[in-house]
């Protein structure tokens, strides 16, 4: 029986993992351990709405106090300045999987041209709005948000909490570990201290100490999907005339794309690049002419994209960076870390801490499969990018493996943007679902066969539609003004106890 934890790795991972064990089976005694040699690659972190609600709902955080330490902006969903139509925004709610019933098709085949407007979050994004404005003043903080977070601060949060619900952290260098009947026996730290535990929970960022380093797991590598495996890295202190964007920027670049993640005070900025097609300094040079106020002291980050074909093997399971990673486009890290730790919890709790080899078995098989699917989605991101005739771009429309979602591109082609579309996805088991990939496709201006053509009164419905969508989004409140507001010390959040 489990009845002691040892993470290693604090990093948001770690202690996100760390937290959630915890909170959600309070009986075992879990051990942060906290290595300098376990770099933490503090990037701004981008994430998707299952976050707050890992946060907030699952984890039971006062959304208060995470805001007062945590400092987040808001985050709509991206925009995609991308493909053939130059840009297009993606949101968190419905916009094209969705079909009204006073209009004759599904709203994907009224957005060949434009879909500038074509929800509420749409309208807001395009107008640089967090929110819709109540009667009173103040901001409708609505459920289909995400965060954008300094990690430093995150991780700062996620170690105060973790200790107050009675996580142990303990610092000191890891210079190995050692493998015994069950998988690990031990940690082993610079100092001459053996740790043992029953489950350990690897952490340790892409050095996969435990997972990849000693039990020599095999790693599946995305590298016929996806290119990239390097990203230039700066940023700079927001200036009093920059506002702040409630969204994510995914920018098309020579050789890769460019994300920028706007924070209270800095703007973060990474160019992520296959470096088969342009050098370290080229990127860096790049990077800095398209952000001339960026820091000069950009950095190089290394990466693979891919997983280790089992995340929990004997007495190890390996979360964030440790179990896997596909590239930053579309912010997966935590969403996949928030959902495998729900999932093993699940698990641990169901076998009453005494998991057998078929449910690590069955883990295993629903991990990969969100490994999968998220490849599968960000394949479409480069197969069907036409905004530029870089040989790289060339390249990743050419040979960019769509294999697993074929059947779906091809019914859409035929079919056009419509909702049957989801059954000829593998599964839709993520955030990003049918919505996502429709907004790849006809984001892309991805051509199709079965065009809708709209009668006068369809047109005059959407129209209206999208004019109200305008005018509420129009009167809608930015982030700074926001910010204001839940900062105040009179502001009381929705779901918080009292004096929380």
């Amino acid at each position: 029986m489990i009845k002691e934890v040892l993470v290693l790795g604090g990093g948001s991972a770690g202690f996100i993992t760390a937290l959630s064990i915890k909170r959600k089976i309070p009986q075992l005694k879990v051990t942060v351990v906290r290595s300098p040699s376990i770099g933490v690659i503090g990037v701004g972190e981008s994430t998707t709405p299952n976050f707050p609600r890992h946060l907030f709902e699952y984890l039971g955080i006062s959304r208060k106090r995470f805001y007062a330490l945590a400092q987040p902006t808001w985050k709509l969903g991206i925009r995609f300045l991308w493909g053939a139509r130059g840009s297009f925004d993606y949101t968190f709610n419905l916009q094209l999987d969705s079909h009204y019933t006073d209009m004759e098709k599904p709203i994907g085949f009224y957005c060949d041209d434009d879909f500038k407007d074509a929800s509420l979050p749409g309208a807001l994004m395009r107008r640089d709005m967090a929110f819709p404005r109540q009667q009173n003043g103040a901001p409708d903080i609505h459920p289909w948000h995400a965060f954008h977070i300094e990690n430093k601060k995150f991780i700062e949060i996620l170690e105060i909490v973790a200790k107050e619900e009675g996580v142990e952290v303990t610092d000191g260098k890891v210079t190995g570990s050692e493998r015994g009947e069950q998988g690990i026996a031990a940690v082993h730290l610079e100092d001459g201290r053996r740790l043992t535990a029953d489950l350990f929970i690897d952490a340790s960022g892409f050095r996969s100490e435990l997972l990849g380093k000693t039990l020599e797991e095999p790693f599946e590598s995305f590298d016929k999907s996806l290119f990239c495996k390097k990203a230039v890295i700066g940023g700079w202190e927001r200036g009093e005339d920059e506002p702040i964007l409630p969204y994510t920027t995914a920018e098309t670049m020579d050789a890769g794309w460019a994300w920028r993640i706007d924070h209270e005070h800095l703007i973060n900025r990474g160019y992520v690049y296959c470096p088969d097609f342009i050098s370290d300094d080229q990127a860096a040079d790049e990077f800095q002419k398209k952000n001339p106020k960026a820091k000069v002291e950009t950095r190089i980050v290394n990466f693979r994209s891919g997983f280790y074909k089992r995340q929990w093997v004997d007495n190890v399971v390996a979360f964030g960076n440790a179990g896997g990673f596909v590239e930053p486009l579309e912010s997966t890290a935590i969403m996949i870390l928030c959902s495998h730790i729900q999932t093993l919890v699940d698990f641990l709790k169901h076998s009453d801490l005494q998991p057998t080899p078929t449910m690590r078995g069955l883990y295993n098989e629903l991990t990969a499969n969100t490994w999968n699917d998220i490849r599968q989605f960000l394949s479409l991101h480069y197969k069907f990018n036409g905004k530029l005739d870089t040989p790289f771009w060339k390249v990743a429309r050419e040979e960019t493996d769509v294999s697993g979602v074929q059947d779906f591109i091809d019914f859409y082609q035929e079919n056009g943007p419509t909702g049957f579309c989801r059954y000829r996805l593998p599964r839709t088991e993520n955030d990003f679902g049918l919505e996502g990939f429709l907004v790849m496709m006809v984001g892309n201006q991805v051509p199709y066969n079965k065009r809708h053509n709209a009668s006068p009164q369809d047109l005059v419905t959407w129209k209206r539609r999208k004019e109200e969508f305008a005018s509420e989004a129009a009167r809608g409140i930015r982030s700074e003004e926001a910010l204001a507001y839940v900062k105040h010390p009179g502001w009381q959040w929705n779901g918080d106890p009292p004096n929380s």
